[in-house]
């Protein structure tokens, strides 16, 4: 049930972005979902890949600093309340939410968010128990 995300730290200066992607394309990595946060000298991209592990070996012969999380992708109900419901089961377990982004495909009728949490085999375990979905990353990678 867990996804393994990449995460690229890098120098917040022009051309760093389409660099990455470059030398993804080039070893016929498809990203799947991305998210982008930046500092006024870093950033960090995170990326959800077909691919996990040749991404992350050709980005590092590439000189790029790569790490590996996992995080979980949860379908959510896409109308109002959707997020909120999944949510408010989170905080009542005191899980708090790391991050999330959403995904680019839906999933049947629903929406895909990409969830880290701080206590991820709990989060799972809970979301489980309400009856919401979470996605293998086997289908995430083939989305």
């Amino acid at each position: 049930m867990k996804v393994e995300q990449i995460s690229i730290f890098l120098e917040n200066k022009s051309g760093r972005l389409a660099d990455v992607t470059g030398v993804l394309a080039k070893a016929g990595i498809n990203i799947r979902a991305l998210t982008l946060a930046d500092t006024t000298d870093f950033g960090i991209l995170r990326l959800i890949v077909n691919d996990t592990e040749k991404a992350k070996q050709v980005l590092k012969d590439n000189d790029f600093t790569v790490g590996k999380t996992e995080v979980i992708a949860v379908e959510v109900k896409d109308d109002p309340g959707g997020l909120a419901t999944i949510l408010d089961v989170i905080q009542r377990e005191n899980i708090n939410v790391e991050y999330m982004y959403a995904f680019l495909e839906k999933h049947e009728d629903k929406a895909i968010i990409i969830f880290r949490f701080d206590d991820l085999e709990k989060a799972i375990a809970v979301l489980n128990n309400a009856g919401i979905g979470i996605l293998k990353g086997e289908y995430v990678y083939s989305i």
